[in-house]
């Protein structure tokens, strides 16, 4: 009886993670109508509609959403302490369901991985690159990195790095327009604005110079997107000024492809982090892909480099 409520249990929390009986089914390896059927089962046995379906989508039903919100996390602590006790309690294995921005992910974290799966095997992880802000309890996930996310009790975040916003814009552009020497002097340029994702307002460009002042600067908008590495691209193909986070902006510095613009001013945002649930069992494959995480900026030297107040990179 227990095995069939767990397979039951199995398949309600990954439909209702993923969605779509289909992706529910990849992730546990099984058929859609496997899952399908499981969660059938489990409707029958509770008596109540746990999904309202149709042919292109699935959504919790109000029952759903309430047995979803009071099993989701206790099932996986008893998942992961299964998993510790037949594995051996400092063994870390399992899937590791990780949330990551896309270009800090693609830069800085993927070329940590090969190393962390060589020392740890038995763990799988599962990334997903996306720049918004995610719920990590409710949406399922073991682990993020980005920053801005809001702590509560549930969270622990531990920090990477602080990280700077730097003005930047190409060379080509640079040559047609003749550098800014004072914050004042960007209000006669082009700017690629960027929209929060958060709260679709438009993001002020407060500059600070390593002497203490700060200055609120204007600059016309050439146009306005929503993600920092599209904004990078087009400062590289010298559509204007772009304001970057130095994670996004060194690449293209290195490469010669953006030039610093006022390198003695920059803005501060949200410190780069790695966020991961408080609850008192904290599993093995957690721990030590957040060890490895640290460990890996702190040899790379990026939290030095994301965090540069003044002077060229």
């Amino acid at each position: 009886m227990f095995t069939e409520l767990s397979s039951y249990l199995d398949a309600f929390i990954a439909a209702a993670d993923e969605g779509s009986f289909s992706a529910a089914a990849r992730r546990l390896g099984l058929t859609p109508a496997a899952v399908s059927k499981s969660v059938n089962r489990l409707e029958l046995r509770l008596g109540v509609r746990l999904f309202q379906r149709s042919t292109r989508s699935l959504a919790l039903t109000t029952d759903g959403e309430r047995l979803y919100g009071q099993v989701r996390l206790p099932w996986n602590e008893i998942g992961d302490a299964l998993t510790d006790l037949s594995q051996g309690a400092d063994k870390p294995a399992g899937t590791l369901k990780v949330s990551l921005a896309h270009t800090v992910g693609r830069l800085y974290i993927v070329p940590l991985l090969a190393e962390f799966t060589r020392r740890h095997p038995d763990v799988v992880p599962d990334l997903h690159f996306d720049n918004r802000q995610v719920d990590l309890i409710a949406e399922g996930f073991d682990v993020a990195i980005g920053g801005g996310i809001e702590l509560t009790d549930a969270l622990v975040a531990r920090e990477l790095a602080r990280v700077s916003l730097v003005l930047v814009a190409a060379p080509s552009y640079l040559e047609a327009h003749a550098a800014p020497t004072q914050p004042q002097e960007l209000a006669r340029h082009r700017g690629l604005l960027r929209r929060s994702l958060r709260t679709g307002r438009l993001g002020a460009w407060t500059l600070r110079h390593a002497d203490g002042q700060e200055v609120v600067a204007s600059i016309r908008p050439v146009a306005v997107m929503d993600d920092p590495e599209a904004i990078a691209r087009a400062a590289a193909d010298g559509m204007g000024i772009a304001m970057l986070p130095l994670p996004h902006a060194l690449p293209l510095l290195d490469s010669g492809a953006l030039v610093r613009v006022l390198p003695d001013w920059y803005a501060d945002i949200h410190p780069l982090a790695i966020y991961y649930s408080s609850r008192k069992l904290v599993p093995a494959k957690v721990r030590v892909f957040v060890d490895h995480v640290i460990a890996g900026f702190r040899a790379a030297g990026h939290a030095a480099r994301f965090h540069q107040q003044s002077g060229e990179v």
